[in-house]
C-alpha cells in the first residue's frame, strides 16, 4: 500500500466539504486570537509605557541617595534591610520610581542629602572602608560631616596613602570605580631594587593574578637611587592590592605608595589628613572622565 503517511484510511467523497468548513474554523479561530493578543499587547504596553520612563534599578536609586556605591546598595538589598512601599525587597534588579513609591532603608525613609564630593589625603594606617570591627581610625572620619553620608569612592589599602575622594553620589561612585570606563589613577611608589627595562616591559604587558592579567596603562622611572626606585605608575582598573601584587611577582617589593590622582582631580598641596570639597569646575571634569552627563 502507498498511503501517505498521515492521511486517513478509506474513502474521501466527503472530505472537501468537511476539511473547507475546518480550514475556515482554523482561520477563523486563528484571526480572532492574533486579535485579541494584538489588543492585550497594546493594552499592556500602553499601561506600561508611562511609569517605565521613571522607573530605575533598586540599588542605583539607594546609590544616588548617597547609601553607599553601586555594589554597597546591591549588599543592603540581599540582606533584607531595604523595603519598597512597605514589603522587603531581596531580589536585584527590581525597578522602583522613586518619586511615587515608598523606599525605606532599616526602616528609615530614602533620605535625599545634598550631592557632595571631597578630596581627602588618607594617611598611611587609615582604613579606607566605612564600617572596621576592629575599630582602626576611617578614611571618612577625616572628614566631620556625617549628615551628608559619605563613603570612599574605591580604596587604598592600610599602608598605601594620598588622595581619595569622598562622595555620596552612588553613580558617580560606580563610574570612577568600574574598569568598563577605564578611569585613570595615577601613583607613585618606591620600590626596592632597581627594576630593569624588562621588567617594565612584562608589567606592561601583563602580570598573572589570581583573578586575571593585571597590567599597567603606564610606568615610568622617576628616580634612581642607591638600593630603591621610583616609579609613577597609571592604572585603568582597580584590583585588591594590584601595585603591591604585580611589583611582588617580578621581585620588587613596595616600600611606599603614594595615590597622586583620580582623573582630573590631583592630590596637590594637601597634607596627610587634609580634606577640600571639589569646586563646580573640578566635578564637571570628574563627571566628563566618567562618561557621565553634565549636570544643569
Amino acid at each position: 500500500m502507498n498511503q501517505r503517511k498521515g492521511q486517513p484510511d478509506g474513502p474521501r467523497s466527503q472530505g472537501p466539504s468537511h476539511g473547507h468548513d475546518a480550514r475556515e474554523k482554523r482561520r477563523t479561530a486563528h484571526k480572532t486570537q492574533t486579535k485579541s493578543a494584538s489588543s492585550g499587547k497594546t493594552r499592556n504596553a500602553s499601561a506600561s509605557s508611562r511609569p517605565t520612563e521613571t522607573l530605575q534599578r533598586l540599588q542605583k536609586v539607594l546609590a544616588m541617595a548617597g547609601l553607599g556605591s553601586r555594589r554597597q546598595c546591591e549588599e543592603l538589598i540581599q540582606m533584607g534591610r531595604v523595603e519598597v512601599d512597605h514589603k522587603v525587597v531581596t531580589k536585584l534588579g527590581v525597578k522602583v520610581d522613586p518619586s511615587r513609591q515608598q523606599i525605606r532603608v532599616d526602616g528609615t525613609p530614602l533620605p535625599r542629602p545634598e550631592r557632595a564630593t571631597f578630596a581627602v589625603y588618607k594617611p598611611s594606617g587609615v582604613v579606607s572602608t566605612n564600617r572596621d570591627p576592629s575599630g582602626r581610625p576611617r578614611v571618612v572620619d577625616l572628614v566631620p560631616l556625617p549628615e551628608l553620608r559619605l563613603f570612599p569612592v574605591g580604596r587604598l589599602d592600610l599602608h598605601s596613602e594620598g588622595l581619595m575622594l569622598l562622595t555620596n553620589d552612588g553613580e558617580l561612585a560606580n563610574r570612577l570605580t568600574h574598569p568598563r570606563y577605564g578611569v585613570e589613577k595615577r601613583y607613585r611608589v618606591l620600590v626596592a631594587g632597581r627594576p630593569s627595562s624588562e621588567v617594565l616591559a612584562t608589567l606592561r604587558r601583563g602580570v598573572h593574578l589570581a583573578e586575571g592579567v593585571a597590567r599597567v596603562a603606564s610606568i615610568v622611572v622617576k628616580k634612581e637611587l642607591k638600593n630603591s626606585t621610583i616609579l609613577e605608575i597609571t592604572l585603568r582598573e582597580g584590583r585588591n592590592r594590584e601595585i603591591r601584587r604585580i611589583l611582588a611577582r617580578v621581585g620588587h617589593k613596595v616600600l611606599r605608595l603614594l595615590r597622586l590622582s583620580v582623573g582630573p582631580i590631583r592630590l596637590g598641596n594637601l597634607a596627610p589628613g587634609e580634606y577640600r570639597r571639589l569646586t563646580p569646575k573640578e566635578l564637571k571634569a570628574l563627571r566628563k572622565a566618567a562618561h557621565l552627563p553634565q549636570k544643569p
